[in-house]
């Protein structure tokens, strides 16, 4: 699958879901297509067993998506220079080379370590604090790692799919090793004056969501599924780095055509 959710947005306020992933990681695409919850009487998948309130949460944020998010970052594609743009992404970008260099230590890997210091060094010192990219360059290319990769890594189980407001798709885990990174892990955001961090945190969603509309085309179907699927994939590709794992939602699918053979 098309990988949109490569990133999560850094900020506690944004919606990762029309993530980012990335990446995240570590946080829903808009998009005016809803279909209606599925009949009680259908045997509930383990995966998503709060399908009929995380739907309910789905709406709730695609409303807010609707109405406010998506027309200021649309409005913010339509002033904002590339090279500006680029430049803002990448900003906020490198500010998240130090989560990723705490959680491979955590997780025991030595060269995405080396790799996330490395790009911070390159892209403070050479790249104009962080504007340019020029870690990539030098190929050191971004290898996200965030706390819910780094319980996976450990064994700890993602628990039920969750969809939470305001912040999207998510788990116990992953939430768990959000909350974690907000209040445990050293910010650059602890150094600056309160009206700078709102700023900048306001100005770190809109890139974000503005960087996403472009992937909006890859939607299709029930919305909700889509970016159920496309988040639980995202996830644990991060998480197995990169090992092919099977699909619980595809599984069933493949059941339901078999069926109607």
């Amino acid at each position: 699958m098309t990988d949109i959710f490569a990133r999560r947005p850094g900020s506690w306020l944004a919606l990762t879901a029309w993530l980012a992933l990335m990446a995240a990681p570590s946080g829903v695409i808009a998009q005016n297509v809803q279909e209606p919850a599925p009949d009680s009487s259908i045997q509930v998948n383990e995966t998503d067993p709060y399908e009929n309130w995380n739907r309910k949460v789905y709406g709730f944020n695609e409303t807010i998506d609707d109405w406010f998010l998506r027309p200021v970052a649309s409005g913010y594609r339509a002033v904002m220079p590339d090279f500006a743009d680029r430049a803002v992404t990448n900003f906020f970008n490198n500010l998240t080379e130090v989560r990723n260099f705490v959680n491979s230590v955590f997780q025991l890997k030595g060269e995405s370590a080396v790799v996330a210091a490395g790009r911070f060094t390159y892209n403070t010192v050479f790249g104009l604090g962080g504007l340019i990219d020029v870690a990539t360059a030098f190929d050191l290319p971004e290898q996200p790692e965030d706390f819910g990769q780094t319980l996976g890594y450990w064994g700890v189980g993602p628990g039920p799919y969750l969809m939470l407001p305001l912040l999207g798709p998510s788990n116990p885990r992953d939430l768990t090793g959000f909350s974690a990174e907000l209040f445990l892990l050293p910010s650059a955001w602890d150094y600056a004056d309160e009206p700078e961090v709102y700023f900048a945190r306001a100005l770190q969603i809109v890139d974000r969501r503005a960087d996403l509309i472009p992937a909006e085309s890859f939607m299709s179907g029930d919305g909700y599924t889509f970016v159920r699927n496309a988040y639980l994939q995202r996830r644990e590709f991060l998480i197995n780095d990169g090992k092919t794992v099977s699909d619980p939602f595809a599984e069933e699918d493949d059941d339901l055509m078999l069926e109607d053979f």
